[in-house]
């Protein structure tokens, strides 16, 4: 294929301004910026308008640009990235044409240039779901909640199952594959709203506020009377602590996330690890990219989801917010839990 020109008279991008150091993210850290755009495209490069952006936890640990992370850092000065969905406007990649759906790595913009050796991946749909579930339920967020659970948790009928940040995109999903699987589960969030959601919408047996009690460590007595089997993690800390006490013998834990300690100034120190010795516990950490390269766990996780979704086993939410300058916002209320399920930024 010829190389091709085509001029977009702007493209918005959000420019990643400031190391926000330790502590707490601010929208100043971030910078909204129009810049002209002269596409001039090579061979195996495609052209995508942005549709969906999804903006996550992990992306505050690629703000530290002196830290060693599983991630790489954002560059200052250069668009934040992460997962999306898009419309290609323009191809010279064989098996890609103009209007085809994908989801891929893009910049926090209205238009990304793909290079040729980065992958992506045409969006097929059979239910009609609407597309933003791709990167909620169908995508990284859903996918973790079911290698975690299934692969790490191994959940068994009748066992119980605490989730931490039960009302994120994550944990939304881990109690429903908890609950096809024939499991006790239980969660924590951040409102009483998403309390009440988790037990009259997602299926959850019971959900507390950990804002409000006056001791996790008490409610967790009251609602996990036969203990605590596998612990899906998704905010560390304190509540990481207070969990480990009621875990059963062989007990699971599930180390997705620990967004307590994102923007903490000093981490949290956990004082009791001595129980996973003498409860003979598993504590495993994952990080879901390693799966999604696999296209064995990509079909048996998309056939199990699309399965469950159709049965009406599976349910989901998510948190919308219009216009790619509102994205800073947007994930500055995302590490403070203002979501609930994923929260999306709708660019186009």
């Amino acid at each position: 294929m010829a190389s091709s020109n085509m001029t977009i008279s702007v493209n918005k991008q959000v420019l990643f301004k400031q190391d926000p150091g330790a502590g707490w993210v601010e929208t100043s850290h971030m910078e909204v910026v129009d810049r002209p755009l002269n596409v001039q495209l090579k061979q195996g490069e495609v052209l995508l308008k942005n549709l969906y952006l999804s903006v996550d936890p992990y992306m505050r640990g690629r703000m530290n640009t002196a830290a060693k992370s599983y991630s790489a850092p954002f560059t200052i000065g250069q668009p934040l990235t992460g997962g999306g969905i898009s419309e290609v406007v323009e191809s010279q990649r064989d098996g890609y044409a103009k209007g085809d759906l994908i989801s891929s790595h893009i910049g926090w913009e209205q238009y990304t240039v793909v290079p040729a050796q980065q992958p992506i991946q045409k969006i097929v749909n059979p239910l009609n779901v609407p597309l933003s579930y791709f990167l909620g339920i169908l995508g990284m967020p859903g996918a973790t909640a079911y290698h975690g659970l299934l692969d790490i948790g191994e959940p068994k009928e009748g066992e119980t199952v605490f989730v931490s940040g039960a009302a994120g995109a994550v944990g939304l999903v881990v109690g429903q594959i908890a609950k096809i699987k024939g499991c006790r589960v239980v969660g924590s969030a951040g409102t009483d709203e998403k309390v009440e959601q988790l037990v009259s919408t997602f299926g959850y047996d019971a959900a507390f506020n950990y804002k409000t009690v006056a001791s996790q460590h008490d409610k967790l007595k009251e609602l996990c009377p036969k203990g605590i089997d596998v612990y899906f993690d998704n905010v560390g800390g304190e509540t990481l602590e207070t969990v480990l006490s009621f875990m059963n013998t062989h007990g699971r834990l599930v180390e997705c996330g620990m967004i307590s300690q994102y923007n903490a100034e000093k981490p949290y120190g956990i004082k009791n690890l001595m129980l996973v010795v003498g409860r003979q516990l598993k504590i495993q950490g994952f990080i879901i990219s390693s799966q999604l390269a696999s296209k064995d766990f990509v079909t048996r996780f998309v056939g199990d989801m699309t399965k469950w979704i159709k049965e009406g086993k599976l349910s989901y939410t998510e948190t919308i917010t219009d216009g790619l300058e509102n994205a800073p916002q947007a994930f500055v209320d995302m590490l403070k839990g203002a979501n609930t399920g994923k929260q999306i930024i709708k660019i186009a």
